[in-house]
């Protein structure tokens, strides 16, 4: 087969949650399929090159294009062309045939009837919350029309049975078309989880507390850190000079959240933390808490519970699909609730067993489930 693959998320520097799905499901499945022709389709008028995974298996091809993307976008919006034609047209390898397209996310795209599009769609957080997106994102969704990609699509993945049941409780697709395509976990991070790691070099680094209760994700709204906060500061555990420590990109709408982070004793924000440093700050940390509004998956609760590590995270969503071994779960719009469980969760984190047993989360599985799906 033919296999063109969009990995537009791919060309940045620092990878999104979409990013890392990309990469780890295509680094498996170029890893246990050598049969298949996978054509990689990014579009970047800068140079990121060197931002992309090296694969350089023979049955793998990169496909370029170099429009400004708003631009290219606009483009594609206004279905001026249709993308499959154009890689054909770029490829250097001969394209006659395309058998599938995959999308591993949402994004602009336009092609030809007869291409069987895949698609996944991670979450429908935009529906449910969108208060906790820019007036920018929204227009951005509206303007992609997720709806109608998906109703358009040969058949939708998604990371979740909870992503899956909103699609048909709220798109209305037909359940038969949604195929459920648990990720995995990064291969690197099991690498290093059982590593040494230098704790003072990383203090160092990050200007970390002694002690503290860990936080990994993006600053945006739907993350739910201003409740967070509020709940650890009710909880007193800087009189036991225990800290928290929030980590991850600024995403959008967080001006309170740092303003609130600057105000409240024994908060601390460190920012965008290296991959190869995730396993070591896991492992340092007391207790991990995530108490999202809405999730399509949750990987930062799966590393924490594959670091052996007590959890605090919401009931909602997607989350409890994850496990519940070692898992405090949380009503997230109740910060009593959540300040409850922080203390429970500190208070017997050495008298519990939060050894993570279950191993259906396997990217190497997630490709051969991919590819026999493909091959139906």
């Amino acid at each position: 087969m033919n296999i063109v693959i969009d990995i537009r998320s791919l060309t940045e520097k620092k990878r999104t949650g979409v990013g890392e799905y990309t990469y780890e499901l295509l680094d498996s499945l170029f890893h246990i399929d050598k049969e298949n022709n996978y054509f990689l389709f990014y579009n970047s008028f800068k140079d990121v090159e060197t931002f992309l995974p090296n694969w350089s298996q023979e049955n793998v091809h990169f496909v370029a294009t170099k429009f400004p993307n708003k631009i290219f976008n606009l483009l594609l919006l206004l279905k001026i062309f249709k993308l499959d034609k154009l890689v054909q047209k770029k490829s250097t390898k001969k394209l006659d045939k395309i058998d599938y397209w995959f999308s591993p996310n949402i994004n602009f795209i336009n092609l030809s009837k007869e291409i069987k599009h895949i698609l996944t769609i991670h979450d429908l957080s935009f529906e449910f919350l969108p208060n906790c997106f820019s007036k920018k994102m929204l227009l951005w969704h509206k303007l992609i029309d997720p709806k109608f990609l998906a109703h358009n699509a040969h058949f939708v993945f998604t990371p979740s049975h909870n992503t899956k049941h909103d699609l048909v409780d709220i798109y209305h697709l037909n359940p038969n078309a949604v195929r459920v395509l648990y990720p995995g976990i990064s291969k690197s991070f099991l690498q290093n989880i059982n590593n040494d790691f230098d704790r003072k070099k990383l203090q160092k680094k990050y200007d970390l507390p002694e002690k503290f209760i860990f936080f990994l994700g993006t600053l945006e709204p739907r993350k739910n850190i201003l409740s967070l906060i509020e709940a650890y500061f009710k909880s007193n555990f800087i009189n036991k000079k225990i800290h928290l420590v929030i980590a991850g990109n600024r995403g959008w709408k967080y001006d309170k959240i740092i303003k609130k982070i600057d105000e409240t004793r024994g908060v601390n924000y460190i920012g965008y933390v290296d991959a190869e440093d995730k396993p070591s700050l896991y492992k340092m940390s007391e207790i991990f808490v995530y108490p999202s509004l809405y999730e399509g998956f949750g990987f930062p609760v799966l590393e924490a519970v594959q670091s052996d590590l007590p959890v605090v995270t919401s009931n909602r969503s997607s989350l409890p699909e994850i496990s519940d071994t070692g898992i405090y779960f949380i009503n997230p719009h109740n910060i009593l609730e959540l300040k409850a469980a922080l203390l429970e969760a500190f208070n017997n984190k050495d008298k519990k067993n939060y050894k993570y047993k279950d191993n259906k989360f396997s990217w190497d599985k997630t490709a051969q489930e991919f590819l026999e799906i493909l091959a139906k």
